[in-house]
């Protein structure tokens, strides 16, 4: 996997907060520009509605004048009470020196009066005058718009705060696809159980059970791949194991010196080739997936012998091979799997370290973990095919040696089956060049 699931999530949560987001967002401008007109326009009306009460109190008791602001009234929220004559009447008064019309039409108009715009009510009285209460529009307009913002502040905070819910619900809803990704971006490449189904939602679940038909299907692939590769390598060794015996036949036969150098190259390639078809029913064996058997074994026991076996091969290659510390340790995993982990760590050392070199094997138990390393001298693995090494039949930049590049692959394969942890580094450059190799499982 390489995050295109993660990506993918990442995509539709995103287009899912912004489908959200901008619905959302348009309906709040919406419903909070209806809110505003109709706050608004209320706010108008009761304006109006009190400009009929004070009129109706001036004609009927003649106040006139400018009704004092105190207390807590504001400025602005004065009113102006002016007399009118009876209309058509002809008039000097005051009004019409200040600019006020005396032919004034009863009712609510708005005018200009001394450059401000003027809500004005006419009322008449019984005896034919009439009376003017008016107030400047912008000082009603500037209350009804504060009034009407007030109307849409609690839609103002109520936006983001929904923004929050929705990227939360959109987050939890995606959960279980966020969650399916990770399950497959941790899966090794050639485990290939099925993945749950248990608590994914409903609309998931074909999709789902589509990549489990497919890792089905691949599975299957791998295990006839498996079973030509273990039938191939056993029905290749006898053939091979006879040349071996032929081409030991020969050496007691009268050979010439060239004739002696091309049988020890024919006897090296059919060792090579039966180490391979050795290496190929290991890696066959134990790269299933079920394990049948989980007794218990010691492994200080297992590596020591394993040490010995590999002793004269270090002698012939000049490389001191050794303990560091061993300690007693039980871990339950078959013997045979154990013998042949050790065996391919230790010998995959010997053959990448140069003569006069070093491989270092320890054993110790850390908190109920029984850690098995091997630390060699030699020149290590190229940092770009670390994540490669672990490959069948993959020898990396620098190929040296007799190696079949099935040794880690087979490796891997036998602590994953038992539920180990296996891991490959070079070592700093203070201690010097080589690589580290350290295996855990759980003790017994």
């Amino acid at each position: 996997m390489d995050g295109g699931p993660v990506m993918l999530i990442a995509s539709l949560r995103g287009r899912l907060f912004a489908g959200l987001a901008v619905f959302v967002i348009g309906t709040a401008l919406v419903a909070g520009y209806l809110a505003f007109r109709w706050a608004f326009d209320e706010a108008i009306e009761l304006q109006d509605a009190i400009l009929l009460q004070v009129g109706s109190l001036a004609a009927n008791n003649h106040v006139q004048g400018v009704l004092p602001s105190e207390g807590s009234i504001d400025g602005e929220a004065q009113l102006l009470i002016r007399d009118l004559p009876p209309r058509g009447a002809a008039s000097h008064t005051e009004n019409s020196r200040d600019g006020l019309s005396d032919d004034l039409s009863n009712g609510f108009q708005t005018i200009t009066w001394k450059g401000e715009q003027w809500r004005i009510l006419v009322r008449s009285r019984s005896d034919g005058s009439r009376v003017a209460v008016g107030q400047p529009t912008a000082n009603r307009d500037e209350v009804a718009q504060d009034s009407a913002l007030r109307t849409i502040v609690p839609l103002a905070l109520l936006i983001p705060c929904l923004m929050v819910v929705i990227a939360i619900v959109v987050r939890r809803s995606l959960r279980p696809l966020s969650s399916l990704a990770k399950h497959l971006d941790a899966k090794q490449s050639d485990h290939l159980e099925t993945l749950p189904i248990a608590g994914v939602p409903a609309e998931l679940v074909p999709f789902v059970a589509a990549i489990n038909r497919l890792l089905e299907r691949i599975g299957a692939m791998f295990d006839k791949e498996r079973r030509f590769i273990a039938d191939a390598a056993h029905e290749l060794r006898t053939p091979i194991t006879a040349l071996i015996v032929q081409a030991d036949n020969l050496e007691g036969v009268a050979l010439s010196e060239d004739g002696r150098d091309r049988l020890q190259s024919l006897k090296t390639g059919i060792r090579r080739t039966a180490r391979l078809l050795e290496q190929l029913l290991a890696l066959a064996k134990y790269d299933s997936d079920t394990v049948t058997d989980r007794p218990s074994s010691e492994l200080d026991h297992i590596v020591k012998d394993v040490v010995a076996d590999l002793l004269p091969m270090a002698y012939d290659r000049s490389i001191d091979l050794g303990f560091i510390r061993v300690e007693a340790a039980s871990v339950r995993v078959e013997p045979l799997a154990l013998s042949v982990l050790a065996r391919n760590l230790i010998d995959n050392a010997l053959r990448y370290t140069p003569a006069g070199g070093r491989v270092d094997v320890s054993l110790i138990v850390e908190n109920e973990i029984v850690v098995l390393e091997v630390n060699d001298t030699g020149s290590g693995i190229p940092e770009a095919d670390l994540d490669r090494i672990f490959e069948p039949f993959f020898r990396g930049r620098h190929e040296c040696g007799e190696g079949t590049g099935l040794g880690l692959s087979i490796a891997r394969s036998i602590v994953e089956r038992y539920d180990g942890a296996i891991r490959l580094e070079n070592k700093p450059r203070l201690e010097g060049s080589g690589l580290r190799v350290r295996v855990s499982f759980a003790s017994n």
